[in-house]
């Protein structure tokens, strides 16, 4: 049985409209029931359903605010019956309607869920009035508490993801200006596996990583914290080139354990006395150089991603000639796979180029936190994925674009 009912002609114009499940094999006590809201003054639709199984499918149809739960029904009685209701709608609040002989039914069913209990031929229209609200009230005030509470423990992941994966750089004498930022894909999102890191060793040269571990979520971010621990272990104590990727990958191997991950990363070492870059692609897509002249993608070799072929990779350095002043930009592929502003187009690298080239003059830091911005407003959040950059800057006038 199923009756919906439109909202009550004497409600006030401000009154919320309950969404009310009324679960009642009775049909006499259901049409009581129903006469009971239309006096109350609320504004409600009003759904019955006899068993608890068609009350569960109509749930899983329409959401309600508030649940009036008869204790006796032909599949379900007693506290069984709340706990089932709770299992198919935990936020939805429960009112337990009992018999007059059941004295401690009502806080019984309490205990077991339920936000509150009438006692039937005992419920005026007043207190049914005063026990709906308060009980949708209270649902909805426990609701907000626990998804404020998985807020906080979500921020205090991030927060000690974050800071393994965006690290405050080690730098010596180099007069390289690093700018880095890393954002999630979402506001409510964990930290996926993008990592980035600049170190100066001990050669004087400034060593830079940029990668991405494939997938989401902490078990990705804690990869990529790993990886990135990894690497500024292994440039310190001297490795470079290829065969720092294939301890690189080593790592990654031992440390995925079933999953099947894989990472991408650009390596790059800076010499600011040769005025040379040396990049090492593995899986992943070239930096931006930035001079007097604008910016463009470097040419550079590609290898394959860590984790793909295990032992059977194979990294060819790329040397590229840099100018007197301009700028280095490594960035994951959250900067380029969003949308360009149409709902079916994606950026890309040509994209993120014509963009660049609208950006006003600006520091480093902030021409990126501008093009983070615009590549945002055009995704429109229609695409979610996490993002870090890297821009290094050297010279006397370091371009702003």
């Amino acid at each position: 049985m199923s009756t919906a009912v439109a909202a009550t002609p004497g409600a006030a114009p401000d009154e919320p409209l309950y969404r009310v499940l009324l679960i009642e094999d009775d049909q006499g006590d259901a049409l009581l029931v129903e006469e009971l809201l239309h006096d109350t003054g609320l504004r409600f639709e009003l759904t019955t359903r006899p068993t608890l199984a068609e009350a569960s499918a109509a749930l899983a149809a329409h959401p309600a605010d508030c649940i009036l739960l008869d204790l006796h029904l032909p599949d379900a009685t007693g506290t069984a019956a709340v706990t089932a209701v709770r299992a198919v709608a935990p936020h939805t609040a429960v009112i337990v309607l009992t018999g007059m002989a059941e004295a401690q039914a009502g806080t019984e069913a309490m205990a077991a869920g339920a936000q509150d209990y009438l006692v039937k031929g005992k419920v005026e229209a007043d207190l049914l009035h005063r026990t709906v609200r308060y009980a949708v009230y209270r649902s909805q005030t426990e609701r907000a508490s626990i998804e404020a509470q998985a807020a906080r423990l979500r921020a205090e992941e991030n927060a000690r993801l974050e800071r393994g994966l965006l690290p405050p750089p080690i730098l010596g004498t180099s007069t390289v200006t690093v700018t880095a930022r890393y954002l999630p894909g979402a506001s409510t999102a964990l930290l996926g596996g993008d990592f980035l890191d600049v170190v100066e060793g001990d050669d004087g040269l400034l060593h830079a990583v940029v990668g991405d571990v494939s997938g989401h979520g902490p078990d990705a971010a804690a990869l990529g914290v790993l990886l990135r621990i990894a690497w500024r272990s292994l440039v310190l104590g001297g490795h470079r080139g290829e065969s720092l990727l294939h301890l690189m990958e080593r790592i990654l191997i031992a440390e995925r354990g079933n999953q099947v991950l894989f990472a991408t990363c650009t390596l790059l070492t800076l010499d600011q006395n040769a005025t040379t870059a040396t990049l090492y692609l593995a899986g992943h897509h070239e930096p931006l150089l930035t001079t007097a002249h604008g910016t463009r993608e470097l040419t550079a070799a590609h290898g394959i991603a860590l984790g793909i072929a295990p032992g059977l990779g194979s990294w060819t350095p790329t040397v590229i000639p840099l100018p007197a002043d301009g700028a280095l930009t490594l960035y994951t592929d959250g900067l380029t796979e969003g949308h360009n502003g149409t709902t079916k187009g994606r950026l890309g690298v040509d994209g993120l180029l014509r963009l660049i080239g609208t950006l006003p003059p600006a520091d480093p830091a902030a021409h990126v936190d501008l093009l983070i911005k615009e590549t945002h407003a055009l995704n429109a959040g229609r695409h979610t994925d996490d993002l870090a950059v890297l821009r290094l800057d050297w010279g006397s006038r370091p371009p702003s674009g």
